[in-house]
């Protein structure tokens, strides 16, 4: 496992991504604390949680691999034993009460952590958008710069107007999400490329997916008049009768598909091969503690896996350090 020795170094915020080197661009340091400082002004400092996805539920489960996945990756992850996994489910900003039924809890995000059979560990970070509103670090600075500047008063057009004039990404992106009717009912994608490289030395670009058994979506209208907390009192009421079940997928890139730019998705005809099921046994039993001591990092990958090219990897993984960092002082 590659990250191990990295922690610490991501703890402090210095940039560095799986491949032990650092991917930040001289001219982008600092663009991690910036952005979690843009999510602090947005959303408010709340001690203790995170600068975005405040909000969650923690559970835990088993991975399964396919047979299948082994012929892709070499990964110990896909050797064929069940693995032990930790999975938050979150709703989107860093308020801790928000509803989540509201529009703005939506993106709704997994991410995953595997406890691999050598005691290392791999996570994947997914969320509900199927593919992120814009393509870099800076204009993401930018969005939630702009979204704090377009209050409901705000000069027309406002400074979040004129952004997603700019970037059809935006609206675009935002267009393909809805409020779940539970968590175990969301399709999530993860929106960064990776690498996989199989025993004879083949690699192949894949997108992560975790694919629910059923799919479930409410209207506005509906999400509205819903309970505050209603995504984690369905979850917990539903684990307690029964697990939940996902697929874990991977999407396959094809020549000429962009890995650098999470905000091109790849067309809806490219392969989507099964890497396993991951199934949901419970809630852990205090989960607002544990999900204080957990720190999920895209770029935490295992032999076999590889970052991709693209920046917002390294970017991500320094960012969610920085907030780490943050709510454990």
């Amino acid at each position: 496992m590659k990250y191990k020795l990295m922690i610490a170094a991501l703890v402090l915020g210095t940039g560095f991504c799986a491949n032990g080197m650092n991917r930040v661009a001289a001219e982008e340091a600092g663009i991690e604390t910036k952005l979690i400082d843009a999510m602090n002004t947005l959303f408010g400092k709340h001690p203790g949680l995170r600068a975005n996805h405040a909000k969650g539920l923690v559970t835990q489960g088993v991975f399964k691999p396919s047979p299948e996945a082994a012929g892709i990756s070499k990964a110990i992850l896909f050797k064929g034993e069940s693995i032990p996994v930790t999975l938050r489910f979150s709703d989107a900003t860093g308020v801790p009460l928000i509803p989540d039924g509201s529009p703005n809890a939506n993106p709704h995000g997994a991410a995953i952590k595997y406890h691999l059979p050598d005691g290392s560990e791999t996570d994947m970070v997914l969320v509900s958008f199927k593919f992120f509103p814009i393509g870099t670090a800076e204009d993401f600075l930018t969005l939630l710069q702009a979204i704090a500047a377009s209050p409901p008063d705000a000069a027309k057009p406002t400074a979040l107007e004129r952004f997603a004039a700019s970037h059809p990404s935006v609206a675009a992106a935002n267009a393909t999400l809805a409020t779940p009717a539970s968590f175990a009912e969301e399709h999530y994608f993860g929106i960064n490329a990776f690498i996989f490289t199989d025993a004879k030395g083949k690699t192949q670009a894949v997108r992560y997916q975790l694919v629910p058994d059923k799919l479930a979506h409410l209207s506005a209208e509906e999400a509205a008049k819903r309970a505050p907390d209603f995504l984690k009192t369905e979850l917990t009421e539903r684990l307690a009768k029964t697990p939940a079940l996902f697929h874990l997928k991977a999407q396959l890139a094809a020549q000429g598909d962009d890995t650098k730019d999470p905000s091109k998705p790849w067309p809806d005809d490219r392969k989507i091969i099964d890497l396993g099921t991951i199934t949901i046994e419970k809630i852990v039993p205090d989960s607002a503690t544990a999900e204080k001591a957990l720190l999920y990092l895209p770029g935490q990958v295992t032999e076999g896996i590889d970052v991709s090219d693209d920046p917002m990897i390294g970017i991500r993984d320094s960012s969610y350090a920085v907030s780490f960092s943050r709510r454990s002082q």
